[in-house]
């Protein structure tokens, strides 16, 4: 099986068919999660996993697995997959890639009349990217009971629309239980979604693991006055501090190398008028790394350095913790099988931590779990321009196929 390949011609045709559902006019995809467009993709993927065999089943929250047989039924399955719904300016990789790798994997199976000890599944998880519905990551977190049933159903878009509405409308609540499936091992295949294989020419990322993250909603509040006869000592202007403490974010982000991201991604100023002094400002933090010490070490920073900025200026605070998840080591064995997959076709490879979160990231709370990484051009991602060059993305699938093959044994 040394010389088994996928086809690589097979898999690019199938990405830029999946890329047509949703497509922009900037050559991106905006494909959200349980919509109609959603709906047109999971039932391309359903139609190409059927003509080749699979069944394919759909639990309560939506995921879907398209299942090859094995020889013993009595074996816990294989698992691979990724997500198809995308960021409202998403690229035609991001997610989509590892679902057709997963089942240009059963096609190259069928095509080689390869029969597995074990069954292998290809899943598709619900609104991985969160765009829609928040937070990210449904699907896979209600899978791996991260997330409540009845509380990823109640969440609301911005329209007042609810999880479970949206899935019903468009005809993707099954009756499996989500969760529960024995799995002896789960693999996800990936775009980098950053820069460091391309600069390192680098074809392959053997995932080791990935980065813990600590989201936080922070509020500052000050008192409007008017621009003009309000002298600057006396002012309490919220922006001022909400601007100091999102420097002091930058600060620790930077203090806290190697591997640590800080960002501020989202900001609201009120009343937002031009000659009235800002009374109240909202934002968010997003902290990253894959040592949890630090990572703490990094909340505990921000948590102090914003009290005392908020102190010295007269403001109130309130830093809510909104989300959070330790770093996550994947398994050896598998990881070593993707390290093995790329040293079987001599494929340039080195070892990374995923920056992003993944749907991998919650499998590996209820399984044994590695990812592929393969680069992206420039390493732009969520992004209209994301791009992958088709050698790469075919590198990844033979890693795939292999690692996969050697996990199916009995």
């Amino acid at each position: 099986m040394k010389n088994l390949r996928i086809d690589s011609e097979r898999l690019w045709q199938s990405l830029m068919e999946m890329a047509r559902i949703g497509a922009t006019p900037k050559g991106g995809v905006c494909r959200l999660a349980l919509t109609d467009l959603d709906r047109q993709g999971r039932d391309l993927f359903a139609q190409w996993a059927k003509s080749v065999g699979c069944t394919v089943e759909i639990d309560r929250v939506g995921n879907m697995f398209a299942r090859r047989p094995g020889k013993r039924a009595d074996l816990p399955a294989v698992m691979t997959g990724s997500h198809l719904d995308t960021q409202p300016t998403g690229g035609r990789f991001d997610g989509v890639y590892g679902v057709l790798a997963g089942l240009e994997v059963l096609r190259t199976l069928a095509d080689a009349k390869i029969e597995t000890d074990r069954a292998i599944e290809v899943a598709v998880w619900t609104n991985e990217e969160g765009s829609r519905f928040s937070p990210a990551m449904m699907g896979s977190g209600v899978y791996a009971g991260v997330f409540a049933q009845d509380e990823v159903d109640a969440k609301q878009d911005i329209d007042g629309v609810s999880f479970a509405q949206a899935l019903d409308r468009i005809g993707y609540r099954g009756a499996a239980p989500a969760g529960g499936r024995a799995t002896a091992a789960y693999f996800e295949a990936h775009i980098e979604q950053g820069p460091i294989l391309e600069a390192e020419k680098k074809t392959i990322g053997i995932v080791t693991g990935a980065q813990g993250q600590r989201w936080y909603e922070v509020t500052v509040v000050g008192q409007e006055a008017h621009a003009g006869p309000t002298p600057m000592r006396r002012r309490k202007d919220a922006l001022v501090g909400a601007a100091r403490m999102i420097e002091a974010v930058n600060a620790i982000g930077l203090e806290f190398q190697p591997y640590a991201c800080a960002t501020v991604g989202f900001i609201q100023s009120s009343p937002n008028s031009r000659n009235t002094i800002p009374g109240r400002v909202f934002f968010t933090i997003d902290f990253r790394h894959p040592d949890d010490a630090r990572l703490s070490g990094m909340d505990a920073a921000l948590k102090e350095r914003c009290a005392a900025i908020a102190a010295a200026s007269g403001l109130e605070l309130e830093i809510k913790d909104f989300w959070y998840f330790p770093p996550t080591p994947f398994a050896p064995t598998l990881v070593d099988a993707v390290r093995q997959g790329a040293a079987m076709f001599d494929y340039p490879a080195m070892e990374i931590i995923s920056g992003a979160g993944h749907d991998a990231v919650y499998m590996a709370r209820v399984a044994p779990t590695a990812m592929i990484f393969v680069p992206c051009v420039d390493g732009i991602s969520h992004n209209e321009v994301e791009d992958a060059k088709p050698d790469d993305l075919a590198a990844g699938c033979n890693v795939l196929l292999h690692a996969i093959l050697d996990a199916a044994k009995a």
